[in-house]
């Protein structure tokens, strides 16, 4: 039988902000930006998982959360734990990433809370992506390593379209749960899941009759 952490509160720690504000700020969200969520069915309801995708805008990880049940510890830049909002994010559970230290702790963190079958949300692509050039941005490895680690389980998925009231054309799409294997080179991994999320990017663009290139002018909304 798998032994459980000693640390009992690391995979809801602070979750009692999460779970007190998702019923209020949840149904504010979806009213306000109209958001459609497509197959959150892929979601599993149980066990460790990584919910990855692309990063347009500040409240990318609103749509994820209002997408599922399970709370979701975002990976947030520390620069967020040291405003006057800091409080909302050490209430909700979301880990503190120091991204000129290349942080350890937070991934040790973040790992740790998979091992006790925790999800944990985060953007391979490191930041928000601010340019017209690309539609997405290379990807970090922290994703794919994290899920070989600790056997989780990956679920990608893609926002397209506005944040803007009652959004016309603002899309969630969630893919298929997959696993990185022991002997798998992370370098493949790491492209395979870029692949993936691209795919399901170009896929919610054509259902939404968005072009590419009216996708990646949105990319220099700051919000």
């Amino acid at each position: 039988m798998k032994k459980k952490s000693k640390n009992k509160n690391v995979n809801n720690v602070h979750s009692w902000g999460y779970r007190m504000l998702k019923p209020i700020l949840g149904p504010i969200f979806k009213f306000y930006y109209n958001p459609k969520i497509i197959n959150k069915e892929e979601i599993p309801k149980d066990g460790p998982i990584l919910i990855v995708g692309n990063h347009k805008h500040i409240m990318d990880q609103s749509s994820v959360i209002i997408s599922t049940k399970r709370v979701v510890h975002f990976m947030a830049k520390d620069e967020y734990f040291k405003g006057k909002f800091s409080w909302f994010f050490k209430i909700t559970g979301c880990i503190s990433v120091d991204r000129e230290a290349h942080d350890g702790t937070a991934k040790n963190k973040a790992i740790e809370i998979l091992k006790n079958g925790g999800a944990i949300g985060l953007f391979p692509e490191g930041t928000r992506i601010k340019t017209k050039n690309k539609l997405l941005l290379d990807f970090k490895y922290g994703t794919v390593s994290m899920a070989q680690k600790t056997h989780a389980k990956i679920i990608p998925y893609a926002v397209v379209g506005d944040y803007k009231f009652r959004s016309k054309n603002l899309m969630i799409r969630f893919g298929e749960a997959f696993e990185v294997l022991d002997d798998e080179d992370l370098d493949a991994a790491n492209k395979s899941l870029h692949k993936k999320i691209e795919e399901l990017l170009l896929e919610s663009l054509k259902e939404t009759n968005r072009t590419v290139e009216e996708e990646k002018n949105s990319h220099m909304n700051r919000s």
